[in-house]
């Protein structure tokens, strides 16, 4: 299912960036079609941006439970690409993690939304106008129990050459492998419990390596998807990721395509992740 959802992602054309809405509508009928074939209840989050309207696709597990954990993902790509890793990788991701929840029917003390979210890429990456930002400010405003928020951001690619892994600063590339072949939680200081819950759940019986990065705050690097928002409106949130471009050599390129990605290890940061959220408290 994962290479299904992530053939059909990158086969849209035009691209399914903000300046091609027959495509995002095409993205966002599917992700809704797929959530209902689970028996979740689907409903869309719109809004206008430069004249336009678009959407999230929000599907709910438990929905009469007050506490809520967020599981989110973009799908709009950056510009003329085929964004198979970021992120039709972590729109997969978000799909067979719902797939899951409905096999498994787990009684949990809290209610999942997942949220698939438009307009995480420029132009609007940073302003109120990004899906993620609109989705987390309705549950402000809405005063919604938040149990935590996790970002599946670009969950595909993987290597097993020794200097494939890179860190900008010295201090991170001394402390983690120079071998691109795991999936990083990432943090800020401010949540640091909520992260080392998450890589403590995701690290029991994983089949990929599992490592965690904790930040001071959420500019830079670590404020770099959906997440960020949530964290601004200060709820507790992780981002799970390959690294983006400090590994992929493909990102926002015309050759992040199907082919570079890995499925095998795709599938274990998914079962991982879905371990982690079915044990959260």
């Amino acid at each position: 299912m994962l290479y299904r959802d992530v053939n059909f992602l990158t086969s849209i054309r035009p691209y399914r960036n903000y300046l091609n809405l027959k495509s995002l509508g095409k993205v966002s009928k599917y992700i809704s079609d797929e959530f209902v074939s689970c028996g979740f209840e689907c409903v869309e989050q719109k809004w206008e941006a430069e004249g336009n309207e678009y959407k999230n696709i929000i599907a709910s597990w438990q929905k009469k439970k007050k506490r809520r954990l967020i599981v989110g993902a973009h799908y709009d790509v950056a510009g003329d690409q085929p964004g198979a890793d970021d992120n039709a990788s972590a729109v997969a991701g978000l799909l067979e993690t719902a797939r899951l929840v409905s096999e498994n029917q787990p009684e949990l003390d809290y209610g999942i939304d997942f949220v698939a979210y438009c307009l995480e890429e420029v132009p609007f990456f940073t302003t109120k106008e990004m899906g993620s930002y609109i989705h987390a400010k309705s549950l402000f405003d809405g005063r919604v129990d938040v149990v935590g928020m996790i970002c599946y951001e670009m969950i595909g690619y993987f290597s097993d050459e020794p200097g494939s892994q890179t860190f900008p600063v010295p201090k991170l590339a001394a402390i983690y492998p120079d071998t691109g072949n795991y999936i990083v939680v990432v943090g800020i200081e401010k949540c640091k419990e909520f992260s080392e819950t998450m890589y403590s759940l995701m690290s029991e019986k994983s089949g990929i390596n599992v490592e965690k990065i904790v930040f001071p705050d959420g500019n830079g690097l670590a404020g770099r998807s959906d997440q960020r928002n949530y964290w601004e409106l200060g709820y507790k949130a992780v981002m799970i990721s390959d690294t983006s471009f400090l590994r992929n050599p493909n990102y926002h390129k015309i050759s992040d395509t199907i082919e570079t990605l890995d499925f095998d290890r795709m599938k274990e940061v998914v079962n991982s992740s879905y371990n982690a959220i079915i044990k959260l408290d």
